[in-house]
Order: C-alpha cells, then sequence, then structure tokens
C-alpha cells in the first residue's frame, strides 16, 4: 500500500475564473485487479499497454486505487507531477523477492492484449484464491506466473544448453577466484 499526502493548496479554475481551496488529504492507495478492472470498465480499453496514459487517466486510475473514503475530487485535481513520479514508481514495484531465469521469462512471453478479465480468468484457472484480487498487482502477476511454470512439464535442456551453462559457470569461477584453469 501506497500514502500519498496532498498538501493544502488553492487551484484556479479556469472554466468558472474562480480560486478553490483544496483542504490537503493523506490518501491510501493499492494497485490491485481490483483497481485495474476500475478503471478499464470506464475507460473501456486495457491498462496494461505500453501506451502513455494522459493526465486524465493518470488522475483517474489514482482515484480507482484510493482506498481513503470520501475523498474529494477537488483533492485528485490537487495532484502533482512529484506524486504522480511517485505513484508510477510503486506502479513498476515488483513487490516480491521472486526473479525468473531468462529461460522462464521466454518461456511465459505472451502477446495477448491483458485485461482484467484475462487475470481474473488466470486466477480462476490456476485456483488461485479471489482475495489475491486486493493483493499489489505485479505480486499478482508473478504468482500467476510461478503457477505457470510450476505447472508446466520440465524440459530437458539440449547438449548445447548444458554446455553453454556449463562454460558460463566456469568463467565466473575462475574470475571469482582470480583462477586461470
Amino acid at each position: 500500500m501506497l500514502t500519498i499526502r496532498i498538501p493544502d493548496q488553492e487551484l484556479f479554475n479556469d472554466a468558472t475564473q474562480e480560486f478553490i481551496n483544496v483542504k490537503g488529504r493523506e490518501l491510501r492507495l493499492e494497485h490491485s485487479l481490483v483497481s485495474l478492472s476500475k478503471w478499464e470498465s470506464k475507460f473501456h480499453k486495457p491498462f496494461l499497454t505500453k501506451e502513455d496514459k494522459t493526465r486524465a487517466e493518470t488522475i483517474a486510475y489514482i482515484k480507482c486505487m484510493t482506498m481513503t473514503q470520501n475523498v474529494e475530487d477537488n483533492v485528485f485535481k490537487a495532484i502533482d507531477a512529484k506524486v504522480i513520479d511517485q505513484v508510477t514508481a510503486y506502479l513498476e514495484d515488483p513487490m516480491t523477492a521472486t526473479t525468473f531465469t531468462e529461460q522462464e521469462e521466454k518461456r511465459t512471453i505472451n502477446r495477448e492484449v491483458i485485461t482484467a478479465e484475462i487475470i481474473y480468468y488466470w486466477m480462476l484457472a490456476l485456483q488461485i484464491p479471489m482475495e489475491c484480487q486486493k493483493w499489489h498487482l505485479n505480486r499478482l502477476l508473478t504468482l500467476i506466473n510461478v503457477c505457470n511454470i510450476k505447472n508446466q512439464p520440465k524440459r530437458k535442456m539440449t547438449k548445447g544448453q548444458i554446455h553453454a551453462r556449463n562454460m558460463a559457470l566456469n568463467a565466473a569461477r575462475r574470475k571469482r577466484f582470480d583462477s586461470a584453469g
């Protein structure tokens, strides 16, 4: 969970030509499948794409992530670039110690457009409990990836792969122990 603080501010509304006083607020945010689903239902397009989001789309996602109750809309208008950078860093955080080898990553690459419904399908197919929809999304996607890898039949390495792995291990050991062989 990410906690951000929006300070007291005075904003100017160009449409009404009036000043707006925004009372600062602390917001608790969670990047989860639930927030992703809310955003996609509003914009009718996938969130998990390489395309940059507009400021309005980003603010809308922050609203969807907000766990704090009864937040006035003006508080979201007071979000600045510094807060957006904080949120972006939080969205990109893996939230897990699990890492994948290069071979595992290549196996799990999928060109399919990923939407909330696809992730829900994966959860159901892999029998992941529904309470995990409230986890940080990157952690949930890592769990799905781990389940997929563990459920795949074990592949034997080819002679060439074994040779390449052993060469790399030997080179690393020679370097570590400053040895010629």
